[in-house]
């Protein structure tokens, strides 16, 4: 009996373990259709409802900011890593930027989850061309 209670104590941690690593992957890979509602509430306004950024988005403005840039596959946003655009996302260009860099990109740290973080980024990357989406997921093994 204390063999048996000992396996079915071990398939249920087994499954437990499985569920968890189920979810921390699913997490990490971020939810399309979830990024979609979060970047059309939280992006859009700056990076635009059709991912094409703002006019002139490499030419500084009268302030010194540079424009919000697109964040489809004409943009360059496809040449960082996920965990780059992840940490921009969550802390704000700032903290990345040299201290006289003059960027509108706010924070989400407290304003969106880790969870939401990743899947507007899995929003953005469905968007691209698979060459892209491949050049991309390059930096993210390097």
């Amino acid at each position: 009996m204390l063999n048996r209670r000992s396996a079915t104590f071990a398939v249920a941690a087994l499954a437990v373990s499985g569920v968890a690593v189920w979810l921390t992957l699913t997490d990490r890979a971020g939810d399309p259709v979830l990024g979609a509602k979060v970047y059309a509430a939280h992006c859009a306004e700056c990076h635009g409802a059709n991912l094409e950024g703002e006019p002139a988005w490499q030419t500084r403005k009268p302030n010194g900011e540079l424009p919000a840039p697109p964040q489809d596959a004409s943009g360059h946003t496809w040449h960082h890593p996920d965990a780059q655009l992840f940490a921009i996302t969550k802390h704000g260009m700032a903290r990345f930027a040299p201290p006289d860099y003059k960027t509108a990109m706010p924070a989400f740290i407290g304003k969106l989850s880790d969870h939401e973080i990743r899947a507007v980024i899995a929003y953005i990357k469905s968007t691209w061309p698979e060459d892209i989406r491949k050049r991309q997921d390059s930096l993210n093994r390097d």
